[in-house]
């Protein structure tokens, strides 16, 4: 598609590139984005010599603690999300510090064939560059609250999110739909590619998303750009924020995929040339999710175009697309890359990349992200399925873990701690997040059809959680109105919400949660889940509200016990036992209210 760029729109984008590139940078906040330009030769985004392929900007930053080399992009004229230009003169790059201090950095260009893709530091000729080098200042953040710029980078560490500049834990609670989230009409460039849907997908329309619902959501001071455009999908990651989620789950290539409305290139049929005004849109989507505290879970491709690139391997246009995502998007404190959605070769999708495969990409972009974020992969869904797939890659150190998708959601908390335990014992524990919940034309039923959500939040949220899983996101059947592809208004699913909220709350207010195992042979009840640090804190979620009996082994400590409701979360209760003493099993009483629901009982160590 046609960008055009009007004289007063470019007499705008030129000042604002000549700001950003002759501005030095002084002062700079921890944790924050750095983003600086530099003046390179004048090209464009269909330039016979293609800047994307043929130059590479590094810039290295250094501080007396570490040392980090980062890549930059091509910007077209450094304002292309409001101006939409396609050429221009501008390289960026964009660079979170997270010490604070003296800091100083140094840019290098060079041209030459595929040197974007060549790491080797004397590769293709030098292009001169003003100002390429520089030095600043970092001082501590001034943000708080969901911002993740007030708690650092979020890194994997033993099975569980963790920030790497406080080193407080973190839990995921968000949205798994639509996952063509950037198929969105305000978007440049951005159509959906006509063709036949496949059985076993979500049904699209001929419309990308708007998100109207949403633009009530939109507040003064929110972002938007080229005159207004955006406020539907900014005003529902304000939604979503303000009910407590903190992540959302979404493709960036669905190429012959299932919404074909995604894509970084320039063209449906491009592979090498990305689309600099749409790139630049995304970004102001992305730093105002990170604002929301909503963790960018960016999965990187989908079944039905694992092959697309390099045929599966880890070749030229792969190593471009992923080398294109870190360089624009990979300084975001809160990102998780996620290999790609029902990754591998099964019965109904035979075509499909290799285990071999599989390892090459998680190798290629831990080695490419100089940030270090979590690299997942995204599970098939059944048993059968991930226990043919997944041995191969235990063990694996580049991959941290698996999205698990599972057909019946009663199996959760079982799967859950079989793979925790399997990836262990081979060496490194998995974190594994639970994001796709079957049936594939369920999966989480709008609030109209299933108002309480008993067997999403017994099987699929608490199951998953008290089984050691990361986090829970929710992904919308095929079959029902605003699902994963046609979602637009996420009001939807308000009480579920609620609910995700009450159980991401309890384990942020109550549990040293990584520290606990799943420990159910603690309780008598066959039909309860227990977390468990034994001697010090046990969490049993009970189907509903009758008595418990737990085992509390050779310790003769004593211990208050306390109630939560998961459907209307708040503050603990008492039952009808408020305190237990060791040794032995002891029983934990019945709920503050004997009613037909399920309960959370917390028994903890008194001081």
């Amino acid at each position: 598609m046609l960008k055009r760029l009007s004289a007063p729109l470019f007499a705008f984008a030129l000042v604002s590139v000549l700001s950003l590139t002759y501005a030095q940078a002084e002062t700079v906040q921890q944790w924050h984005t750095l983003e600086l330009s530099f003046d390179g030769p004048q090209s464009s985004e269909t330039d016979e010599v293609n800047p994307f392929t043929e130059y590479r900007l590094l810039v290295t930053f250094t501080h007396q603690k570490s040392e980090t080399t980062v890549r930059g992009f091509y910007a077209a004229d450094g304002n292309a999300a409001e101006s939409s230009a396609d050429s221009g003169n501008v390289w960026k790059v964009r660079f979170t510090p997270e010490h604070t201090g003296k800091w100083s950095y140094t840019a290098s260009l060079r041209k030459g064939e595929y040197i974007a893709i060549d790491d080797s530091p004397s590769a293709g000729t030098n292009i001169d560059l003003k100002n390429s080098k520089g030095s600043f200042t970092v001082i501590p953040s001034d943000k708080s609250g969901r911002d993740f710029r007030a708690h650092g980078r979020i890194v994997s560490n033993d099975g569980y999110f963790q920030f790497k500049g406080s080193g407080k834990h973190w839990i995921k609670g968000g949205a798994g739909s639509p996952e063509n989230l950037l198929g969105y009409v305000g978007f440049d460039g951005t159509f959906r590619q006509a063709a036949e849907a496949r059985k076993g997908e979500a049904a699209t329309t001929e419309e990308l998303h708007v998100f109207e619902p949403h633009i009530q959501d939109w507040k003064a001071g929110d972002p938007t750009w080229q005159g207004g455009k955006g406020k539907g999908i900014i005003g529902g990651m304000n939604y979503l924020a303000g009910k407590g989620m903190n992540s959302f789950y979404f493709l960036t290539l669905n190429i012959l995929g299932d919404g074909k409305d995604v894509w970084p290139y320039t063209d449906y049929e491009e592979r090498e040339r990305f689309d600099c005004s749409k790139l630049d849109q995304w970004e102001i989507l992305f730093q105002h999710m990170q604002a929301k505290g909503l963790l960018l879970h960016v999965v990187t491709q989908e079944t039905e175009n694992e092959t697309l690139l390099d045929e599966g391997n880890t070749g030229l246009h792969r190593k471009l697309y992923y080398r294109e995502l870190i360089a624009r998007f990979g300084h975001h404190l809160a990102l998780v890359w996620n290999l790609g959605e029902e990754n591998g070769p099964v019965h109904w999708s035979p075509v499909g990349q290799s285990s071999e495969q599989q390892k090459a990409m998680a190798t290629y972009l831990d080695a490419s992200d100089p940030y270090n974020h979590p690299i997942i992969i995204h599970t098939h869904s059944t048993i059968a399925d991930k226990d043919h797939l997944l041995p191969a890659l235990l063990g694996h150190q580049p991959l941290d873990g698996l999205s698990f998708q599972i057909d019946r959601r009663e199996q959760t908390h079982g799967e859950v701690i079989k793979w925790q335990n399997k990836s262990r014992e081979a060496g490194k524990k998995w974190l594994i997040t639970f994001d796709e919940q079957g049936k594939w034309y369920r999966g989480a039923l709008p609030d109209s059809v299933d108002p309480r959500h008993d067997t999403l939040r017994h099987y699929a949220l608490w199951g998953a959680l008290l089984a050691g899983s990361a986090g829970v996101e929710w992904y919308f059947g095929a079959h029902y109105e605003h699902n994963d592809l046609t979602l637009e208004d996420w009001r939807s699913r308000d009480t579920l919400w609620d609910q995700t909220r009450h159980a991401t709350t309890f384990f942020e207010n109550y549990l040293p949660y990584w520290e606990m195992t799943p420990s159910n042979d603690l309780t008598l009840r066959t039909d309860d889940y227990c977390f468990a640090k034994e001697g010090e804190i046990y969490t049993i979620y009970t189907p509903d509200s009758t008595m418990t009996d737990l085992d509390l082994g050779s310790s003769e400590q004593v211990y208050s016990v306390a109630w939560y409701n998961p459907i209307t979360g708040g503050e603990l209760q008492a039952g009808s036992v408020e305190e237990v003493e060791g040794p032995g099993i002891k029983n934990l009483g019945h709920a503050p209210e004997v009613i037909d629901q399920d309960w959370i009982i917390l028994v903890r160590k008194k001081k």
